[in-house]
């Protein structure tokens, strides 16, 4: 019997709710038809039936059909499949064979070359099968043109489905068309809308997964290994928000820059400068191991306060109170299933990212708008926020490096800063008066000025707590400053983050008030942060020259 395969692997009378149909022969009718049904099962792939002595001969195609000759696509002969699955599309329930979402992506009919009329086809059609090497004509939606399968000798099952050099052959990629010619509707919409058997989250997340990676965007993205102990790129620091159809525009979150490699199960997350987040931040780090994949992003992790704002004191905090909403905003995608990512521009890795980011209530897209960074910004200030990035959307990904190509604009001026010494306190005071601030230039620490305000009896208590077992005789600065008290000197590295206005004609911070300390950060990294004299004019440029 044609069909004893298929009904073999089919428990219709155990498993009545699946909606496949049972097996039948079918009497040829006056033209032979095709389907082929993009299947969401244990791997995508797309089946290609063709109709032949009453039943659908059936193909197996991984990576899709192509209307460009130059590509050749494997092909596994399955089981033959009854006619009237043609028609089938839906959810196969799990537990039974091939489950997963199926959808009709082309139909219509076929002939052999040599028989135009159908007249002949079948039995020039069988006796090809029979050698090996099919030839046929399709007439599909999608679909056209001569078209052949012809068997390797690898085995019985492994064939290669080839495109003829025709009128209808091209380059295009044909498989952006992911919409089904029947409901129009794609594979995630098509399992979300069957209400008896609902599909789980995670085979949603597969089928995003699987689409991108069929994607003609990667064709650029060369294979390689997973990259390891990855240092992000840096924006650079400009003075106005702008519009540009070119850019990209971004909230710049307070919070921990945050590298996570994920494979399969297995993560690292990690700061800026390698120091790991997996126990500082277990929600975060947990979500991620739910991702089934292979990938590395690039994002900030933060704490929001109950209207949604970020709050950096909450999350320096949150392992000891557990308090806020802990998120991991993710703005960038470096590398996606064994492929290297960071020479796309972003306007391909971002809506890669957005396609196959998982849903998670800890791990979220950093979305952005384009060209209207004004108005961004603007509502950004308004809210009390941090500021914005601007991406260059044609910007690749330099590792690292800061780079022209993203900058950021502050709502309000912000230095980082070594702790190079301190004050003692004075009055009703405790643990200490003023800190005494620098940046390095190169090897040589720099002073930049003191800070006495923005702390509170905790912070200063916590500070002494850890400058205490820094201090040291030997002032750090290659050139001791001038002070009005007495200083402890103390091994520069501990980060802080001021809030100030401005520079004065020396180089020292205008009424810099303490915000926070920046334990991930390395002090050999902090440097003076100045405003960007790079032009728009300029990031074209650099634009071509990547």
């Amino acid at each position: 019997m044609a069909l004893k395969d298929y009904i073999s692997k089919r428990k219709f009378t155990k498993t009545p709710e699946t909606p496949e149909p049972p097996g039948k022969l079918h009497p040829a009718g006056d033209r032979l038809v095709f389907v082929v049904q993009k299947h969401a099962a244990r791997a995508l792939h797309y089946d290609l039936r063709l109709e032949l002595d009453g039943v659908l001969k059936s193909w197996a195609v991984p990576k899709g059909p192509s209307l460009d000759p130059s590509q050749k696509r494997l092909a596994v002969m399955v089981e033959d499949h009854p006619f009237d699955y043609k028609d089938f599309e839906g959810v196969i329930p799990e537990g039974n064979y091939g489950a997963g979402s199926v959808i009709i992506w082309d139909r219509g009919f076929y002939y052999h070359p040599a028989d135009p009329d159908g007249n002949q086809s079948e039995t020039l059609l069988r006796e090809g099968l029979k050698k090996g090497h099919l030839t046929f004509i399709l007439h599909g939606e999608k679909l056209q043109g001569e078209f052949a399968l012809v068997k390797t000798r690898k085995d019985e099952k492994s064939w290669l489905l080839l495109k003829k050099n025709d009128r209808f052959a091209t380059t295009k990629d044909i498989l952006k068309n992911n919409r089904s010619v029947v409901s129009r509707e794609n594979l995630e919409e098509v399992a979300s809308g069957n209400s008896k058997h609902p599909p789980r989250q995670d085979k949603i997340d597969q089928i995003h997964l699987r689409e991108a990676m069929e994607s003609e965007d990667l064709k650029n993205a060369p294979p390689a290994s997973m990259p390891h102990n990855i240092k992000p790129m840096l924006a650079t620091l400009t003075k106005k928000p702008f519009e540009h159809p070119d850019w990209f525009f971004e909230m710049k979150w307070d919070g921990y820059r945050a590298i996570a490699e994920i494979s399969n199960g297995d993560v690292q997350l990690y700061s800026r400068n390698g120091i790991s987040f997996d126990k500082k931040f277990p929600p975060v780090f947990e979500a991620l191991k739910t991702f089934h994949m292979e990938a590395v992003l690039d994002g900030e992790i933060v704490v929001v306060d109950k209207q949604g704002r970020p709050d950096f004191q909450m999350l320096q905090d949150y392992q000891k109170s557990q308090k806020g909403h802990l998120i991991y905003y993710v703005f960038d995608l470096l590398y996606l299933q064994g492929r290297d990512l960071t020479g796309l521009p972003l306007s391909i890795r971002k809506p890669l990212l957005k396609k196959i980011l998982p849903s998670s209530p800890n791990v979220k897209i950093s979305d952005h708008i384009a060209a209207d960074g004004v108005s961004f910004f603007k509502v950004v200030k308004d809210a009390g926020l941090e500021g914005v990035i601007a991406k260059l959307a044609a910007s690749l990904y330099h590792t690292g490096k800061r780079s022209g190509q993203w900058l950021k604009i502050k709502t309000h001026l912000t230095q980082e800063a070594v702790i190079a010494g301190f004050t003692e306190p004075r009055g009703s005071r405790n643990d200490f008066g003023a800190l005494l601030l620098g940046v390095f230039e190169g090897k040589e620490l720099v002073f930049i000025g003191h800070t006495g305000g923005g702390f509170n009896a905790g912070t200063l208590k916590e500070i002494r707590a850890k400058l205490n077992p820094l201090i040291r005789r030997k002032c750090p600065f290659k050139t001791e400053p001038r002070t009005n008290a007495p200083v402890t000197w103390v091994k520069p590295m501990l980060v802080c983050e001021l809030i100030f206005h401005g520079w004065t004609s020396e180089g020292l911070m205008r009424q810099p008030v303490f915000s926070h300390l920046r334990e991930d950060k390395d002090a050999s990294d902090v440097a003076r942060e100045t405003v960007s004299t790079a032009t728009l004019q300029k990031a074209a440029k650099d634009k071509i020259k990547t």
